[in-house]
Parts: structure tokens; sequence; C-alpha cells
């Protein structure tokens, strides 16, 4: 099943069930308690404001996850996950802008990510298990600050946590296979990454399972699983986002996730 959350025409919030690609059938319930199809229709095209697919009360995220990744940052894969926070504030959505910070608009990256949307409360897991724990998956862009990351803050916390930066979306699939589908991005037309979720060095089962081991993993909380190798940052010369510009994150089977990029001005 695939499901997404968004505002109507008049504002009124709404679970929908995406059937065909382009029939939204607007459900009752929530995802992690069932949804019911109700009578009423409409195309996807007629959806006036996505929403992300979850608000999460976590949003857990991996570094180094990709082999090809750990080698352009000149790193050696990790021997355990390498997890960190993103502020649940960088929650966005699909055809939402990613806002350039004002304290740090100069180098903001791209990264996309399989992200999984925890179904039920999970603790001490195990990996065998954890597949029972997964509500759904869904196309994520770990937006990041690179000069905070790298030089400003020397840690991670404010260059992923800016507002804007965790799209998530436009859908959710609950039936999704996340051994192998390609994921993407393309930035103004052009493909940045492009590789496979097959290449996960930790793949979902065992990230579930891994965080699980003393976190408490509540219905909705969010894993970003990795990014794959062509970030911005690696790139010679480096790539950062600018305003004017639309990053899209596709992986087959789930989607596409678009976000144009403006400078917050506000």
């Amino acid at each position: 099943m695939k499901f997404l959350r968004f505002l109507d025409r008049v504002g009124r919030n709404h679970t929908g069930i995406l059937k065909d690609g382009e029939t939204v059938i607007i459900a009752k319930g929530t995802p992690f308690y069932g949804l019911s199809e109700t009578e009423d229709r409409m195309r996807l095209s007629e959806v006036a404001s996505f929403l992300p697919p979850v608000y999460p009360p976590n949003v857990f995220a991996l570094g180094l996850n990709y082999g090809l990744h750990a080698a352009e940052t000149g790193k050696q894969p990790p021997d355990h996950p390498m997890i960190f926070l993103k502020g649940t504030n960088s929650v966005t959505a699909h055809l939402q802008p990613i806002r350039l910070p004002a304290p740090a608009p100069c180098e903001v990256d791209y990264e996309c990510e399989l992200a999984v949307i925890i179904g039920r409360t999970a603790r001490k897991v195990t990996p065998g298990q954890a597949r029972d724990y997964i509500l759904a998956y869904t196309c994520g862009n770990d937006v990041s600050a690179r000069d905070c990351q790298t030089r400003l803050d020397l840690q991670w916390a404010r260059a992923k946590s800016f507002d804007t930066f965790c799209p998530l979306g436009p859908v959710a699939d609950t039936d999704f296979n996340p051994s192998s589908a390609r994921i993407t991005t393309t930035l103004n037309g052009k493909i940045m990454q492009d590789s496979n979720v097959s290449d996960l060095i930790f793949n979902v089962f065992e990230l579930v399972s891994f965080i699980s081991q003393g976190i408490t993993l509540w219905p909705g909380t969010v894993i970003m699983t990795g990014t794959p190798n062509g970030v911005g940052f690696t790139r010679k010369p480096p790539v950062f986002l600018r305003p004017g510009d639309t990053v899209e994150v596709e992986i087959g089977g789930l989607g596409r996730l678009i976000n144009p990029v403006v400078a917050d001005n506000v």
C-alpha cells in the first residue's frame, strides 16, 4: 500500500491511499492502526499541498553507509553504524522549498536517501525481527550545511538540522522491497548521484536492530539510511545548492521527491 498525507484546496488535512499511480482514495484512520478506504476519490494532480508522510518523533540518520561514499570522503567504511540525529524541525514535504539558511547559505549539499518509517514501538529487536517493526519506506534528502559540519561547528547537529533540511515523500510504501532499488539525485536535470540500495553497508534491518539496542524507536520514527557517492562537497569543483535550483531524489518503486531551492529571506 502506498499512502500520502496532504492538504486539499480548501486546506483540509487528509491521508490518502494511492492507486494506479494517480488515483488518491481518501482514507479514514491512520497508517499505524489501519487505513480504511472511503468513497471519496481525487486525482494526484489535484493535491493542493503535500505533507510529509509522517511527522516523526525522532529522525535518526546514518553516516558513511555506502562503500563508495566512504571512499569519496577518504574514509574507511565503519565497522558499526554511525548514527546521528536530525532535528524534527527539519522535516518538510514534496514540492516544498529547501531554504538555504541565512547563517550558512553557501555550502548546502544534497544527499538522496532511503528513509525507513517505524510502525510500532521497537526496543532490543534483532535484525530478523526488524521487518515486523517497519511500517513503510519513503524517499528522503539529508540536506547538509557542509561548512557547519566540517569547519564552523565541528559536529553535525546544526549542519543537519536547519529548517527544511529533511524533505520526505511524496508517498510511503508499506510493500517496498529494501534489498534492491536504484537511487538517484538529479540537480537541475543532471544526475549527480546514481547507485542502488543494495550497496548499503548495513541494511535496513541491521540498522533498526542496532539503534533499538537501548534507544526506543517510537511509531513514526524515521531512519535515514545513508547516502551514496556523488555528493556535492566531494566534487571538483564542489557543487552546492543555490537559489533557483531544483533537486530531485528518486528511488525505483517509491517515486520521486522534488524540492525547489530558495534563499531563507523570512
